[in-house]
Order: C-alpha cells, then structure tokens, then sequence
C-alpha cells in the first residue's frame, strides 16, 4: 500500500483529505521543473519587472503547473465531487492568468479571452456532472481552445504555455469528474 497523509483542511481545496506522498512530490516537481523551465528558456519575461511583480507571477504561474496535475488525483477530485459549491467558487475565482498577463505587461487582451473562454467551458463541463457527455464535451472544447491558442498574434511563448496548462487545469483537469462522482470513495481503493 502506498503512503498517505491526511492534508490539513486550508490545503483540503489544493490535495484533498488524503493524498499519497508520491503524489504530492510529483505536482509539486511539476511545478516547480516547469515554472524553472519557463523561466531559464524566457528569462526576458521577469527581466525589466521590479522583484515583487515577478515574484508574484511565478508563484500564479507555479500555482497554474502544479494545479493542473493536483486536479487529476483522485483525492483532490473526490473532495470536489462532494463540494460542487466548492468547485464552483474554485472555478469562478481562477483569473490567475489576466493576473500573470497583468503583472508580466504583455497580452492582456488575449489572456482576458482565454480567461473567458475557459471560465465558460469550466461552468459547461462542471453543469455536465454525472452526464455521459461531460468528458466528451470537455475534450472537445479543450481542443477547440488548444486549436486557436497559436493563432493569438503576438503571443509570447511562455504566455502561450501558461495559457495552455491554465486551460487545461481549469476546462479539462478541474471541471471533469475523473472518477465518476464518488465522493465517499478512499484514496487507494481501486474497486
């Protein structure tokens, strides 16, 4: 059996109640590997900005990468599948990517509309819940989003890279019940 720790209630919304070590280490791995990532291939994107600015980009930007693996454990998924008011304030309060655009001074305008196009799909998804169609229909409007996100003009890579997981962790990752709405279902118990 693989180790798990109970989460402490502030950190319920982020892992769930319970949540496996390894699955811990590997959202906040992600995290951390693709913000560092993002930052040694674009340096540019926090060069000119006074620290307090970039720092509270990265840590928007770490919170986007890690979320949007956090989002497919079972854990975090089951906590929201008992909370849809939870996951309905959860996905109203996600502007973290106007916020980056905003702190980082480039495409504001363009991460407003994915920022719409992503709130709208997440609350059409979120309505589908218990629905055959809700992964259908979230895979379908992710693609149509990952489509026309490289047509954007003028789209910084590491904006264009934020956009996506900030898409997918939002549309895909959080508004799908992975596990088919089994709020009383136990990390590890795969029956």
């Amino acid at each position: 059996m693989k180790k798990e720790l109970r989460i402490p209630p502030f950190l319920h919304d982020v892992f769930g109640e319970k949540q496996h070590i390894g699955s811990i280490i590997a959202v906040l791995f992600f995290g951390v590997l693709l913000t560092g990532a993002l930052l040694w291939r674009s340096p540019e994107m926090i060069q000119s900005l006074p620290l307090w600015r970039s720092i509270l980009a990265c840590i928007l930007i770490f919170d986007i990468f890690a979320g949007c693996i956090a989002n497919f454990t079972v854990s975090t998924n089951n906590f929201y599948a008992a909370r849809s008011t939870n996951r309905i304030v959860f996905i109203s309060i996600h502007v973290h990517i106007v916020l980056i655009a905003l702190l980082l001074g480039v495409n504001v305008e363009h991460s407003i509309v994915v920022w719409a196009y992503t709130i709208i799909g997440a609350f059409i998804v979120n309505s589908l819940i218990r629905k055959q169609s809700q992964l259908f229909i979230a895979g379908l409007l992710l693609s149509i989003g990952l489509g026309l996100l490289p047509l954007l003009p003028n789209l910084h890579s590491y904006m264009l890279t934020t956009c996506i997981l900030f898409m997918i962790k939002v549309l895909f990752s959080f508004a799908v019940d992975h596990y088919g709405s089994k709020p009383f279902h136990k990390v590890g118990d795969d029956t």
